[in-house]
């Protein structure tokens, strides 16, 4: 059988649904959950758009948008060829594509995976956009004077009240371009929330390989995932315009906040965790970290003891079943989730999943061991060579620091920053994981539960 490059390239086998919907950003995780999910909720083709890497359309362009999802299960995995993405256009180099397709009335919904420091404006967007807020802007300017209705812009970014980030970014940038624009923008257009929820491992050479080897065609867009998948949408669309989401299994809610906090703090918490202390400990994927008793001890006791009194569930939710659901999802030998990938972009992660816990348990008087062992875990990762944040080079200047560290207000709020009972908690964790070593840190906390 041929192998690599020698193999027929993956090819489109149905043509896509009318594109009735952009997305912003065309990574792995567009192509693991919302395109997938999407699919079966019938009818909306997508044109997908990368702001500057031409590396998306690169992998699909060839393929006519179609790639295999892999659902990775304990019982091995199964292929899916998704045939949603009609395209693929790059902002940077085909502008006017892509504002064509933005501003074209049969689009109704612009979704975005941007990441947590994608939503910033940038300073050139006055002049011709480059943020995805200034590529949002600039279509909406363009519909409304054509008089075509505003999409609804809906981010699947896993950020607390991403619906709104989005929207402060973009009324921020009307408002500086045309008043009369961002008022329009404000009344007539939409910004629901949502909650995402699906771990998606990068694919490496040999998951491509296996790939070739079990469908005897190269992908180069292929993706992987967990069988695991939720999404939980403000139902809030102008027009009420939207792909029927819910039979692909998403919910539709009134508010998504208590979703978001239980997945922030329960999920992303103890990934953050793990991604620091279990890489200290010598753990390389969350599995083998959640593998290990020690750990899944103290992973036991951080839901329990410090982060589930943290929060408000929704109505009808078990927090503790929920988290033991996270554990066998954590424990999925299939997924190697490496602990290196979640570690990056610290700076943005920490206040949401970390330090708001933190701050509401402080506030009742009640201690948090674990989770300011994983504050003093990022602190000592600020020193090794795998540190990528966006704030690398500030983070650098203060690492081994942990007093400058605390007073990086971006990361630590200075109201919260400047209360004895959290400095002397953070402080604390950080002697006793340069003492102790993580593994041993983890495993007394894991015994205290």
């Amino acid at each position: 059988m041929p192998t690599g490059s020698d193999l027929p390239r993956l090819m489109r086998r149905h043509p896509a649904p009318p594109v009735r919907m952009v997305h912003l950003g065309p990574g792995a995780f567009f192509r693991s959950f919302v395109a997938p999910m999407t699919e079966e909720a019938g009818g909306w083709g997508i044109m997908a758009v990368a702001l500057a890497s031409g590396r998306a359309r690169e992998e699909l362009g060839p393929q006519g948008g179609v790639y295999t999802a892999v659902e990775l299960g304990p019982e091995g995995p199964v292929d899916r060829l998704v045939e949603v993405v009609a395209g693929v256009l790059v902002a940077a180099e085909e502008p006017g594509a892509v504002l064509a397709a933005m501003a074209d009335p049969g689009v109704r919904v612009v979704t975005l995976t941007v990441t947590e420091k994608g939503y910033r404006p940038d300073p050139g967007d006055m002049d011709s956009p480059r943020s995805a807020a200034g590529w949002i802007v600039a279509a909406l300017a363009r519909r409304r004077a054509t008089g075509v209705a505003p999409f609804t812009v809906l981010s699947c970014d896993n950020l607390a009240g991403n619906g709104h980030v989005i929207r402060d970014a973009v009324l921020g940038l009307a408002r500086a371009r045309d008043a009369g624009l961002a008022d329009w923008i404000a009344a007539e257009g939409a910004f629901p929330c949502s909650m995402v929820d699906r771990i998606t491992p990068a694919m490496t050479e040999a998951d491509r390989a296996a790939l070739a080897e079990r469908t005897g065609v190269r992908d180069a867009g292929a993706v992987q995932h967990e069988p695991f998948a939720q999404w939980v949408i403000e139902d809030r669309f102008v027009g009420g315009a939207r792909p029927a989401w819910e039979t692909a299994g998403a919910q539709m809610v009134g508010d998504v906040a208590p979703f978001e906090a239980m997945k922030l703090r329960c999920l992303n918490g103890a990934h953050s965790a793990l991604a620091y202390l279990g890489w200290l400990a010598g753990h390389g994927t969350v599995a083998e970290a959640a593998g290990d008793p020690v750990f899944a001890g103290y992973l036991r006791r951080l839901w329990a003891a410090e982060v589930g009194p943290s929060l408000t569930p929704p109505a009808g939710v078990s927090v503790p079943e929920y988290c033991d659901a996270l554990l066998e999802r954590f424990r999925n030998p299939a997924i190697r989730h490496q602990l290196r990938q979640i570690a990056t972009d610290g700076s943005q992660k920490l206040p949401p999943r970390l330090l708001a816990p933190i701050r509401k348990r402080l506030a009742a008087g009640r201690p948090v061991p674990c989770l300011s062992l994983a504050v003093a875990g990022w602190m000592a990762h600020l020193s090794t060579d795998l540190l990528q944040d966006p704030m690398a080079d500030r983070l650098r200047a203060v690492a081994g620091d942990p007093e400058a560290i605390l007073r990086v207000a971006e990361v630590f709020d200075p109201a919260l920053a400047g209360t004895p009972a959290f400095r002397t908690t953070i402080l604390d964790a950080v002697d006793t994981l340069t003492r102790d070593g993580a593994r041993a840190a983890v495993a007394r906390l894991a015994q205290e539960a």
